[in-house]
């Protein structure tokens, strides 16, 4: 047994001194130090950045053994093409989101029917420049890595020819497996797995939009036209007045700057206050939409809705005229606001309703609403307004204050909140208001706005796209709501502008939708 061991041994390093022994050692060397500089080259340097529609889209290649081609659209999810075979595989992020680009894809209604071929062009010429990217850093790394390695001219040769050749057969065997139909079955994760379903109303949504968009200009000029007929009515509160606007659920149409702007210059808004959903799914490649702000020129304060993550709510934050509101208060030309953000992020909209024998304490929408009005009620400084997003915050702040904002049901209603329910010793069982003792609890109105953004692209699912809608409210020195100016911009055949003054105090009072209701015509409106 010890005669074989050693007999194996002895031809063991006879073919290791062995010159072809040697040869064999050398180009494995070669040939591990080349893959390796192709691996490594690949996963460092093979990426580059593209505009692709009115995204930003990072792309690289890292080698693996299926192929295929992976899109990610944070934070929907991300889809899988089985477009080629091969050792490479190519990602797509879409990453941040470019607002001069895409209000010039929205505002321009053939830009959308282009946009699909744009953004096919855009990506050939990315992945044929992201190849060439991927090639000479696959070889620039072998040459690299194979020079510190063997210090000889030839291996070094012999090294990035290699390289070349995997790298470049890689990328032809790709090439040469395409498959141009993976793209009508791809493969769903995330929120994108309802992709199929949607295909459908996002054809409807360009449609409408087609049609929607070659109004908006002109409807923007009839909120100039329509104030130089109000401003001469004798139904603002005399003394100093403070004209707040009132935005809601803009859901990032762009067209709602516009809007907002008109109206801040026309009649001369003091501040905008946003009830919040702002955006629509609270990515970080939306952060960008909330620049206009700074160019409204007055005070913005916002509060969160659901839509809006935290990220949104530090980009508002970050603009040098807002103020974001979240269980805080200030106060903006003589009138003092409360506010705090939807505690709830919901941008899939799943939202449980509460059930009806839950105690307010375990809702969180209604326990937010009471931390606001426990903030109210221990406030030094009369509070005159109070920002929420969702009405259902409401409620706890009935007779705390006199006038609650809010929006996210896309449809504006006016109400006075039932009074708080009193304990068995006939106190009230919210906060103390406020205001002195002696006096009794003020009736607490609601104002819900709709949303300005008329809801967004889901707007325009309708055959009708919903109207962008938004007010101006009118507070005396004493923080006191005199009257209220609701606005809407019409939807698809209908390029007018409808707006109702309501006076305070003055009957009939509307609960519901006071911008129609029997006596008034549209676009005309009425005097006092």
């Amino acid at each position: 047994m010890t005669n074989k061991i050693s007999q194996l041994t002895a031809a063991a390093g006879r073919v290791w001194s062995h010159p072809w022994g040697h040869r064999i050692r050398i180009w494995a060397a070669v040939v591990l130090v080349s893959l390796a500089g192709v691996v490594i080259g690949t996963m460092l340097l093979a990426q580059s950045q593209i505009p692709v529609g009115p995204f930003r889209a990072d792309m690289s290649i890292s080698p693996s053994i299926q192929g295929g081609t992976e899109v990610d659209i944070p934070p929907l999810g991300s889809l899988h093409l089985d477009s080629h075979d091969g050792p490479i595989h190519l990602k797509v992020a879409l990453g941040s989101l470019d607002q001069q680009r895409t209000e010039a894809l929205i505002e321009d209604p053939t830009a959308i029917s282009a946009a699909g071929q744009s953004a096919v062009d855009d990506v050939t010429k990315g992945v044929l420049k992201l190849g060439l990217r991927a090639l000479g850093a696959a070889i620039g790394c072998a040459l690299l890595l194979s020079a510190l390695i063997f210090r000889n001219v030839r291996r070094v040769a012999q090294a990035g020819v290699l390289a070349l050749v995997v790298t470049g057969g890689s990328l032809g065997l790709a090439v040469g497996t395409i498959r141009p139909d993976s793209i009508s079955e791809p493969r769903y994760e995330g929120l994108l797995v309802n992709a199929p379903a949607v295909v459908g109303d996002a054809r409807r949504i360009a449609d409408n939009y087609g049609r929607y968009a070659d109004q908006l200009a002109q409807l923007v000029s009839n909120v100039s036209r329509i104030y130089t007929t109000v401003s001469s009515l004798p139904v603002e509160p005399s003394g100093n007045t403070t004209r707040i606007l009132h935005v809601s659920d803009l859901h990032l149409n762009p067209t709602s700057w516009n809007v907002i702007k008109t109206v801040v210059k026309s009649w001369d808004i003091d501040a905008v206050v946003d009830t919040g959903d702002i955006v629509d799914w609270g990515s970080s490649a939306e952060t960008t939409y909330v620049n206009s702000i700074g160019q409204l020129g007055v005070p913005y304060i916002y509060v969160r809705g659901n839509h809006d993550s935290s990220a949104i709510q530090a980009a508002v934050a970050r603009q040098r005229n807002a103020q974001v509101l979240d269980n805080s208060i200030t106060t903006v030309n003589g009138v003092t606001i409360a506010g705090i953000g939807d505690p709830e992020f919901t941008p899939d909209k799943s939202e449980t309703p509460p059930a009806a024998d839950a105690n307010p304490a375990d809702v969180p929408l209604l326990a937010s609403g009471q931390r606001l009005a426990t903030t109210i009620s221990q406030s030094k400084t009369r509070v005159g307004v109070a920002m929420v997003h969702d009405p259902a915050m409401a409620p706890p702040l009935s007779g705390v204050v006199p006038v609650v904002l809010a929006g996210h049901t896309h449809k504006r209603e006016v109400s006075l909140l039932p009074p708080p329910p009193t304990t068995t010793d006939g106190a009230s069982a919210s906060p103390a208001p406020s205001t002195p003792s002696t006096q009794p609890p003020e009736k607490t109105r609601l104002l819900v706005e709709g949303s300005t953004g008329g809801a967004g692209l889901r707007g325009l699912e309708k055959e009708d796209p919903t109207p962008l809608q938004l007010s101006v409210l009118y507070f005396d020195e004493n923080q006191t709501l005199k009257a209220y100016d609701d606005i809407q911009l019409g939807g698809t055949g209908q390029s007018n502008v409808e707006m109702q003054r309501k006076v305070i105090g003055l009957e009939p009072e509307p609960t519901t939708d006071p911008s129609v209701f029997n006596g008034v015509t549209p676009g005309i409106v009425p005097s006092r």
